[in-house]
């Protein structure tokens, strides 16, 4: 039974701590679209989004309106279209980019991801085509978001594809560098990527996935930073703070699955996952950067960061996994420099650089996220960028991702500015020498010893 004291304090959490849904995302399987005539499947496509995804938007305002809470993101996940695409006899794949922003206007969501491939032990049909049309599927749509995993623990890094990407994020940029190069914004490079993370721009429906699911996001940065800021909590040690931590992640995570109840029954759709991330925005009161530093650091990037962030993780996940059965996704600290307010001062000030984030990868949820990185960058040295964060990914067993975008015609210290939950931030340095060499040599780095579990 609720008690006036617990309906009081989710209120106190919605309007002054910045607790939101952060995306109800529904995944949806395309398999049964493919055909070897591209117009045919991409009309399959479209039809299959459109009715299934019809009353996505209405439902999820019904129940913001019923329960008071605030869902940021309504969203569709679909299966990677590289593996549509691979019947087509047409390689023209960036007609299915056109498809899927048409799907998207049509229902009102406000991201499709899942322009993506799987190329983490080698190139199959329809790959490296995909890949290679992402800078131009990016540039002429506005809601579509593209992933490439390319690597895993079980099958080692795919040297090949990552040198690809690095011509690949470039190019997006260059492509949108009328519009703050936005491309490279909505594009994530894997290692490990999971089959039902519901966030964005990384998300994907997994071929190991059920035809239709119901994925939900939640968030809650600003809840965790307020209740280790009450004065109760001041004399914690850090025993005391990690369980604070974790009792606050089950009240946050508790909310997004009787959402998630809701969402799967209205929509006739099985409920798939929880992601119990803790996702930030650039709005004060909402910023992981802000949690590390109430736990005692006098910025995020000071030594200790790494240590404070491994806790926060490892805290969201005990406290989140009690809260709900089905918990999946990334699930976690995000990091991302431009959406959260702390990080981004941080980054303007010097005291967060890249192999600072690059350390604090190996701990939390995701990777080097949402990096503006100096214009004249070449393709080679992001390539070497996304395989160090593979290699943390791959030796670890954990999701790490690259999301940097290089800022076209800006230099250290200049900032882009995306907007909304993108936000902005300050171009920052990376190293100038070069991994030419390394990244040419192509083929695989081997699976590592881990990996071989059976």
């Amino acid at each position: 039974m609720l008690e006036t004291r617990d309906i009081l304090e989710t209120i106190s959490m919605i309007q002054d701590e910045n607790l939101d849904i952060r995306t109800v995302t529904m995944g949806i399987s395309l398999l049964d679209c493919i055909d070897s005539d591209i117009d045919k499947a991409c009309a399959r496509v479209y039809e299959k989004i459109t009715t299934k995804a019809k009353n996505l938007v209405p439902v999820c305002e019904e129940i913001e309106k019923e329960l008071g809470i605030p869902i940021i993101n309504k969203r569709i996940s679909v299966t990677p279209i590289a593996m549509i695409a691979a019947a087509c006899r047409s390689k023209e794949v960036v007609k299915f980019a056109i498809t899927l922003e048409k799907a998207a206007r049509e229902v009102g969501v406000n991201f499709i991801g899942g322009y993506s491939a799987l190329v983490q032990k080698g190139f199959a049909a329809g790959d490296k085509e995909l890949i290679e049309s992402i800078p131009e599927a990016l540039s002429v749509t506005d809601h579509i978001c593209s992933s490439v995993n390319i690597g895993s623990t079980k099958t080692g890094l795919n040297m090949d594809a990552i040198a690809m990407m690095g011509n690949v994020v470039r190019k997006a940029s260059e492509l949108t560098a009328d519009r703050q190069c936005i491309g490279a914004a909505k594009l994530v490079v894997f290692c490990n990527a999971p089959e039902d993370n519901p966030f964005m721009a990384g998300a994907f429906h997994g071929p190991g996935e059920p035809d239709c699911v119901i994925n939900v996001g939640v968030s809650g940065p600003g809840v965790v930073r307020a209740a280790l800021a009450r004065p109760e909590a001041q004399g914690l040690d850090l025993s005391g703070v990690a369980d604070l931590i974790k009792r606050t992640a089950f009240k946050i995570t508790r909310m997004g699955q009787l959402v998630a109840q809701r969402a799967s029954q209205r929509l006739g759709v099985q409920f798939g996952i929880i992601d119990l991330s803790l996702a930030p925005t650039p709005a004060v009161g909402d910023s992981v950067a802000h949690i590390l530093e109430e736990i005692g650091l006098e910025s995020v990037g000071a030594c200790g960061t790494t240590a404070c962030l491994a806790m926060l993780n490892d805290a969201v996940k005990k406290g989140g996994v009690m809260a709900s059965s089905h918990v999946g996704g990334l699930s976690g600290a995000f990091i991302p420099v431009t959406e959260d307010a702390g990080m981004i001062d941080a980054a303007r000030s010097g005291a967060l650089t890249i192999e600072k984030l690059e350390a604090m990868t190996a701990v939390c949820s995701v990777g080097l996220d949402m990096i503006n990185i100096p214009g004249d960058t070449p393709a080679e040295v992001i390539s070497a960028i996304i395989a160090d964060e593979a290699a943390i990914g791959m030796v670890n067993s954990k999701t790490t991702a690259v999301r940097v975008i290089p800022a076209i015609g800006l230099k250290v210290g200049e900032e882009l500015n995306f907007g909304g939950l993108l936000g902005s931030g300050p171009v920052m340095p990376v190293s100038k020498y070069s991994p030419l060499k390394f990244i040419s040599r192509g083929g695989r780095i081997p699976a590592p010893l881990q990996s071989l579990k059976n």
